[in-house]
């Protein structure tokens, strides 16, 4: 678990912003490719409010390929990776 700038994700007004230089890498793409790929729509993303003990924490979990990187926002701006979620495919039932 490592923790980064506060700058490297943002949260205002319920709009996240995040720093290409840090996330591309995650997902083992370099900036350039990371907005190319986002363009296409081919990064996925998921951002969950806390609740309970967690208010104020954001995590945000993106996907591309095989790839996914997590990290939690907490309430002064603290950036801590996390281990993504368990992501399963959907299982496909044949058609009979």
């Amino acid at each position: 678990m490592s923790t980064h700038p506060t700058a490297a994700i943002t949260i205002v007004d319920g709009e996240i912003t995040v720093d290409a230089e840090l996330l591309a890498p995650k997902l083992g793409l370099s900036a350039a490719a990371l907005k190319a790929e986002m363009r296409k729509g081919s990064i996925d993303s998921v951002a969950e409010a806390g609740i309970d003990e967690d208010t104020g924490r954001t995590r945000v979990t993106f996907r591309y390929r095989t790839r996914a990187w997590t990290a939690v926002v907490e309430p002064d701006g603290t950036v801590v990776e996390r281990i993504p979620p368990m992501w399963m495919p959907r299982q496909r039932t044949p058609i009979t």
